[in-house]
């Protein structure tokens, strides 16, 4: 499993974003039973990156608290199908693991957040990387049902890492 992280952030923090990050990266690809090692992405930046690249990105001239830019979408939610390996560009060529896609955490945001909702920033934080993460393996909360089978899954990825309220 390969999951790169850069912190670009003006500050430095106390607490431990990586870990936090391999832990949840690891915990959901586990959770829905991916069959692939799997390459993943994660970028912490500030408030104002946040609101042009999702302006440019999504034309929403807003900051968001996190954004996932998965590789490609597949067919059912969490379902991985053999047509997957069908597209070589799915994999990276050297290592042979499944190339997910990018996770854009907004650290302004995290922190922000975990006051709001009463709970640690590594909650927080932990809370934003499984959420990403399922969006990476098409989970989507447009629908009202979706939404709570979202949640669901978010809630037991962060129980079993033991990030609790």
């Amino acid at each position: 499993m390969q999951i790169d992280i850069e912190w670009e952030v003006g500050k430095e923090t106390s607490v431990p974003y990586e870990k936090i990050a391999r832990e949840i990266v690891e915990e959901a690809a586990d959770f829905v039973g991916c069959p692939y090692d799997i390459s993943v992405s994660v970028l912490f930046i500030e408030d104002e990156e946040m609101h042009r690249i999702n302006l440019e990105n999504r034309g929403i001239d807003k900051s968001t608290d996190v954004l996932s830019f998965p590789m490609f979408e597949l067919e059912s939610p969490g379902v991985f199908t053999e047509d997957l390996e069908e597209d070589p560009g799915n994999f990276d060529p050297d290592s042979g693991e499944l190339l997910l896609g990018d996770i854009i955490l907004n650290w302004d945001r995290v922190l922000s957040q975990a006051e709001e909702y009463g709970h640690s920033v590594e909650r927080e934080l932990a809370f934003l990387i499984a959420h990403s993460m399922l969006h990476l393996f098409s989970f989507d909360h447009m629908e009202e049902e979706e939404r709570k089978e979202m949640e669901e899954k978010q809630e037991m990825i962060l129980q079993n890492r033991g990030y609790l309220r």
